[in-house]
């Protein structure tokens, strides 16, 4: 595999690279779209373009996601891929398949491994943080497993800087295997936490960052405009809508579109060269339902900021205004 226009970046301090830009299976790879010769088409433009990481979770349409992403992932060498899962969501209504408790990591990862159709994934993460579970508990798990060959790398998603400083102390004082990446969500509109927080936070601890909903759910690129479109992400996905489709967000995203257009680029383009500028963003995952989609998401590589251009988003998306 190779390509000219896809770039490649490390995961924090570590020696693994992945593209500048990932494919994610949220809500999308066996959930709202189960035709396999449509996923099939996606994922092969996806590795053909360049893209070696692709996201997973158990949790994506209750396993779904894994097994159908996975069995067009075996048409590629595995040793060319970026693999990823996660490990948090309840599974079933059982009390102990959920969190991070040793016994449900334990168990998640065999269950994962076998809807994936692979003996080992390159990225395991926590999904969200366990207040219910001690950390060093979650912590040895993990270094547990990437001991035994089934993960190489280990991470989280969504944990503050707080918490990725504690379980790194827990790490070097126990001689662990610490995480190697946090998956935040970053965008134009959601650039808070991850600028004050997590950043400075995982740039000390020498972390990656994967980061989700780079166009808030498709809000970035002018789709919700005119409404919300029937079977869209926020039609069904309310906890997205009442944070998203404020009047104010919707105010700077439609200024946007104007400079989209002046600099002859789309809204979804500019947004997504925004972020692959960004320090630290060691890939950008995209969310893809057609093929065109995702070639159009792809034209952001070639695109340059300038230092102007870029403090003009910076301005128009004001932290103080999230």
């Amino acid at each position: 595999m190779s390509n000219e226009t896809m770039t490649y970046k490390h995961l924090g301090k570590c020696g693994t690279q992945v593209s500048a830009f990932g494919l994610g299976g949220w809500t999308t790879y066996g959930g709202s779209i189960k035709d396999e010769q449509v996923i099939r088409e996606i994922i092969h433009h996806a590795f053909d373009a360049g893209i070696n990481y692709f996201d997973i979770a158990d949790v994506y349409a209750r396993g779904a996601s894994e097994e159908a992403m996975g069995k067009v992932l075996q048409d590629m060498p595995r040793h060319e891929l970026v693999l990823a899962t996660k490990v948090f969501w309840p599974m079933s209504d059982d009390i102990n398949d959920r969190g991070l408790s040793r016994k449900h990591i334990m168990e998640s990862i065999d269950k994962s491994l076998q809807r994936m159709g692979t003996d080992y994934v390159d990225l395991y993460f926590c999904h969200r943080f366990d207040e219910n579970t001690p950390l060093e508990e979650t912590a040895r798990a993990m270094d547990d497993l990437v001991r035994q060959g089934k993960v190489l790398y280990w991470g989280t998603s969504e944990w503050t800087g707080e918490q990725l400083q504690q379980v790194a102390e827990i790490c070097n004082t126990r001689h662990l295997y610490r995480p190697q990446v946090e998956q935040p969500q970053y965008s134009l509109l959601a650039r808070k936490k991850l600028e004050q927080d997590v950043r400075p936070t995982t740039e000390e601890l020498g972390m990656g960052l994967v980061v989700w909903s780079p166009l808030a759910s498709g809000v970035l690129t002018g789709k919700y405009d005119d409404g919300i479109p029937d079977g869209s992400r926020l039609d069904h996905i309310e906890w997205l809508r009442e944070g998203l489709l404020t009047e104010n967000k919707m105010n700077r995203i439609k200024k946007l579109g104007s400079l989209a257009t002046a600099w002859g680029v789309s809204r979804a383009q500019l947004a997504l060269a925004w972020l692959n500028h960004q320090s630290g963003v060691s890939s950008v995952i995209l969310g893809a339902t057609r093929k065109e989609q995702l070639v159009e998401n792809l034209g952001a590589l070639t695109i340059q900021l300038t230092s102007e251009q870029m403090e003009t988003l910076n301005t128009l998306f004001a932290i103080k205004e999230d």
